[in-house]
């Protein structure tokens, strides 16, 4: 670790904050519905879309009728998604001349990009055609994102509303958070990263001579529009195979750090706007102040890890000075890599600039605890937000059985409905993600995808579930995912990871919209303070850490304590 890292790290956090303060504030008025600086020239368009399609944006829903919207409008994208790669051979747009997509990887794919997850089991330059890339795969970077960010906005609703029986408009937030948050940063990020080497192009590729005199066909196409969107909606899904790593999605140290910067943004900013929308800052800067001290010592945690290098070969003389640069880019350096992997995994994004499966042991261990825990520092657009909230939800419980005085947040009292729905939420992913590694551990199919043996092999599944489940979409990238079986249940992981898991919260949200809310007293349990920051933080490690311990201790910890003895896989 040197001061030049930490430095490097510093300015990005300290950049994050200082513009998802005012990006807060304007969030939270877009979600609410009232005039921004923005609205003059997008109001006449936003009305024209609530007409054409119907909707009338002073109807309201309660849970359900939203909860039902939400489906309805992501099982239409995903079939809809799935015919358009099945038929992209068939299709204009295909300079390429790609062929339709297998039936189990478009399965896959179409259920990944649907729910914000974007995994990719394909490398995107040889499988894609430019028109399955635009309005496939890069419209739903946006609509799966707005989603996210209105079910978040859903929750609050129920949070700062009284005596009401329903919690918005799926439709009209799922529109504002497009038209007004999304298209807008991403068409000035695009720019930005136009400006610094990243191709936006229809071309198919370019043919270069290399200085062997041999002639090489390098891939080309809209690169900077999908990469600006995959950063911003926290979708992850990338132009090329090598995701971020690759020379045309980040091309010099100053795009990766807006990379950075532009993956973790909108999470914080979310957080801030959920203080406004409470009518408490408090409440916001509370929430942020948890989740920044997660990302900040994960950041910490991996830098340490892949700094320190790996002692087996220091063992046999080699100098570990610059650390772990295996599976790096040089011209990205250690500090922003381990920022970037902490980053993308505690915002189930699932972008990478740097392969995971070559970090240390330790170095990945961080990355897959942070979807183990759901990605919730800062979290996916919207997501992190909905889900620290469930945490909010029990950690206040807990203090309230420790002190003996019914639980509330943000004046709602927390009953029993609320913990069974909140708790139904919390078991999803640890059924799933450890219900479908241990199947696959257990089965030939499974175990001719892992590229390791040992431990490392284990770590390469349960990271592919966990990364799945989350809706993150990163890998470990030793495991040959595009096989039926991998396909078939990473889909099936995404899907529930996304949407059993929303739908407890969206009925909490009725609940606690349709209940009075109480005024604060004396023996009110302080929910902006550090005591409830700490408690917070606590519910964390004692809820996912003790969930999760035991399959850890067989994957990446049991595979360091073999490496300090001399054994790697």
């Amino acid at each position: 670790m040197t001061a030049i890292g930490l430095a490097q790290i510093a300015i990005v956090l300290v950049a994050v904050i200082a513009a998802a303060l005012p990006l807060g504030a304007y969030i939270a008025r877009v979600m609410g519905g009232e005039r921004t600086a923005f609205t003059p020239a997008l109001a006449p368009i936003e009305r024209g879309f609530y007409k054409l399609s119907g909707v009338d944006p002073a109807r309201e829903q309660n849970w359900l009728a939203y909860a039902m919207a939400m489906l309805a409008f992501s099982i239409v994208g995903l079939l809809s998604l799935y015919a358009l790669q099945r038929l992209q051979g068939v299709l204009p747009l295909n300079p390429q001349g790609f062929a339709g997509v297998p039936a189990d990887l478009a399965f896959n794919t179409s259920v990944s990009f649907v729910t914000n997850t974007n995994w990719q089991n394909y490398a995107g330059e040889t499988t894609m055609s430019h028109l399955t890339q635009m309005l496939g795969l890069t419209v739903h970077n946006f609509v799966s994102a707005a989603t996210g960010l209105a079910m978040a906005f859903a929750l609050v609703r129920g949070f700062a509303r009284s005596d009401s029986s329903t919690i918005g408009n799926f439709w009209v937030d799922l529109t504002r958070a497009t038209l007004y948050v999304l298209l807008p940063m991403s068409i000035v990020l695009a720019l930005a990263l136009v400006a610094l080497g990243v191709p936006q192009t229809l071309a198919a590729s370019a043919k270069a001579t290399t200085l062997e005199g041999i002639d090489q066909v390098i891939a080309l196409g809209p690169v900077a529009s999908q990469e600006a969107i995959k950063e911003l909606g926290t979708n992850g899904g990338g132009f090329f195979n090598a995701n971020s790593a690759h020379p045309f999605e980040n091309p010099n140290a100053l795009s990766n750090m807006l990379e950075i910067w532009a993956l973790l943004v909108i999470p914080f900013a979310s957080v801030f706007a959920f203080g406004r929308a409470v009518l408490d800052a408090r409440q916001g800067r509370a929430v942020a102040t948890a989740m920044g001290i997660v990302l900040l010592f994960g950041a910490l945690f991996v830098y340490w890890a892949e700094a320190a290098g790996n002692p087996f070969l220091t063992d046999i003389g080699v100098d570990p000075s610059p650390g772990n640069m295996e599976g790096k880019e040089v011209r990205l350096g250690v500090a922003t890599t381990v920022l970037f992997a902490a980053a993308t995994t505690g915002t189930s994004c699932g972008a990478v600039n740097a392969m995971h499966d070559s970090f240390t042991p330790l170095g990945g261990l961080l990355p897959m605890f942070n979807m183990l825990m759901g990605s919730i520092a800062p979290g996916g657009v919207g997501a992190g937000l909905y889900g620290f909230l469930m945490l909010a939800v029990i950690a206040v419980f807990v203090a309230g059985l420790m002190v003996g005085r019914t639980p509330e947040y943000l004046g709602k009292k927390i009953e029993t409905r609320e913990m069974k729905l909140a708790m139904l939420a919390m078991l999803i992913y640890p059924l799933t993600v450890l219900g479908f590694t241990a199947a696959s551990v257990m089965l030939q199919t499974g175990l001719a995808s892992m590229n390791n043996a040992g431990p490392h092999g284990l770590s390469e599944v349960l990271y592919a579930f966990a990364s799945a489940n989350d809706n993150n979409g990163s890998a470990f990238a030793g495991l040959s995912g595009n096989t039926l079986w991998y396909n078939t249940t990473l889909g099936v992981a995404m899907f529930v990871g996304r949407f059993l898991f929303v739908i407890p919260l969206l009925a909490m949200a009725g609940s606690f919209a349709a209940k009075k809310k109480a005024a604060a007293s004396v023996g009110t349990f302080p929910t902006h303070g550090p005591l409830f920051i700490g408690l917070l933080l606590g519910v964390i490690v004692i809820l996912y850490l003790l969930q999760y311990f035991p399959a850890l201790a067989l994957g990446p910890i049991v595979e360091h304590l073999l490496m300090t003895a001399g054994k790697t896989f």
